[in-house]
């Protein structure tokens, strides 16, 4: 009886206080709040601009309440009545990666940003609350919204879409739109093709590749005036629908698009939560924001590595495990830990991976000879398989990650997330992965521990 008891009483203690039922609170339709996050690298500022309705909701039913990750920043809906938290999604943005650059230190600007919710079925507050590098909260926004509203603009499909992969049944999957961009009306076969080939590039990564049938890709058409896409620093200015570009932040590789509203007005009336932006041009590029956007170029030999990296981002939440031997970098400050699942300072390092780690793994973690080389990436191809999967799957504390190269550890020598060459997700994001993927379809969350602090 005793046993019993105490069994029952640890299933107690594991529920939530409040577990939100979605059709008591929800209807099946999405509102999407758009706003302009703006200021410089020291203050920052959040102002609402509109909301819309669509038709369908094509995100999460189950694990409402409370983010997976932390994210940069969260979005919260609460019922005005009772205050009960009824949803809550985390995020980042291009605009909080713009305030660590040197511009932010001498010019405020000011980002698009959008943000679907389920359709509530009374009124509700929203709250958005963005969080700076030492993951402190710099700026909240909170506000009513009245689904009676009768200025909330109803919107209706622009662009036709195609299903490539999953039947629909958008409640009970993961639903990704690819759109493109830089696409004009003669390269509409083109893009299909394309779109084929990211969905083919990502089922043959796991843990996607097993979770295939938890999965919905749709392809959506939208043509551009010109094809191809502005490449800045080459004096190549195109006109497209989304404005993608090149040389973000000075950067020449970096591949992304400001322009959010324009990006979800071409998506209205799509099921998604996820997008990805095929960008027509062979160009070496790429960019993957946290529950914001995957962009890749359609046409480089590497296109299928770097959009499954750059999802890894983008779905995952996943940091770049590579670092520079010449640069500093102050994106994850010592003595705070990164809420990224695959870095650690060693701040709280047994929210991470402590729990994988083989017993008597030293932290540090010493490299194997192969990996010793900083010219992995050269001899990748003439490493045997064993030596490929001893760098890729020995789980450890390796010094060298998200841009730092000392203070900043990832959790194996090479991955996915540091190098285009090696051809896996490591252990340690695949688990990430698997996570987010059960959170997303109502699944278990199994192993390790997670920590998400109230957005308040």
């Amino acid at each position: 009886m005793k046993r019993s008891l105490s069994i029952l009483t640890a299933l107690l203690v594991s529920l939530p206080a409040f577990a939100v039922n979605f059709d008591d609170w929800f209807e099946d339709a999405t509102l999407r709040l758009d706003y302009i996050f703006s200021g410089n690298a020291k203050s920052q500022e959040i102002s609402f601009l509109e909301a819309y309705r669509t038709e369908v909701w094509a995100g999460r039913r189950t694990n409402l309440e409370k983010p997976l990750l932390e994210g940069n920043g969260q979005i919260k809906i609460c019922d005005a009545a009772s205050g009960k938290v009824l949803y809550t999604n985390s995020f980042s943005t291009l605009f909080q990666e713009w305030q660590n650059t040197e511009e932010a230190t001498t010019v405020n600007k000011g980002f698009e940003n959008c943000f679907q919710v389920p359709w509530p079925r009374k009124p509700v507050t929203v709250s958005i609350t963005l969080r700076d590098k030492y993951r402190r909260v710099c700026a909240t926004l909170t506000h009513p919204i009245d689904p009676s509203d009768i200025l909330i603009r109803p919107l209706k499909a622009k662009n036709s879409f195609r299903q490539l992969m999953g039947g629909g049944n958008y409640d009970q999957r993961i639903d990704i739109a690819i759109i493109g961009d830089g696409y004009a009306l003669g390269d509409l076969r083109k893009f299909y093709s394309d779109a084929g080939r990211a969905v083919s590039a990502m089922m043959k990564h796991e843990p996607f590749k097993s979770n295939a049938n938890r999965f919905n890709f749709v392809a959506v058409a939208s043509v551009s005036q010109d094809t191809g896409v502005s490449i800045p620093h080459d004096k190549v200015w195109k006109d497209t629908n989304m404005s993608s570009h090149y040389d973000t932040f000075y950067t020449d590789r970096y591949l992304t698009t400001s322009n959010m509203r324009t990006l979800y007005f071409e998506l209205a009336g799509v099921p998604f939560e996820h997008v990805i932006v095929l960008v027509n041009t062979g160009k070496y590029g790429g960019g993957g924001i946290f529950n914001s956007v995957t962009l890749a170029s359609s046409d480089h030999p590497t296109f299928e590595v770097v959009l499954v990296h750059e999802f890894g981002h983008a779905f995952g939440g996943l940091a770049d495990e590579y670092f520079y031997d010449d640069e500093y970098s102050d994106t994850y400050p010592a003595r705070v830990e990164p809420w990224e699942p695959n870095i650690t300072t060693l701040t709280d390092f047994g929210s991470k991976w402590k729990d994988m780690l083989p017993a008597g793994t030293k932290i540090p973690t010493l490299p194997d000879s192969v990996g010793k080389d900083n010219d992995i990436r050269k001899i990748w191809d003439t490493l045997t398989p064993e030596q490929k999967a001893l760098l890729n799957s020995k789980v450890g504390v390796y010094e060298g990650g998200g841009y730092r190269s000392k203070g900043v550890y990832r959790p194996v020598q090479e991955c996915r997330m540091k190098i285009n060459e090696c051809e896996l997700f490591c252990p340690v994001c695949s688990r990430a992965l698997q996570r987010m993927i059960d959170y997303y379809t109502g699944r278990v969350i199994s192993g390790g521990s997670r920590s998400v602090p109230d957005s308040r």
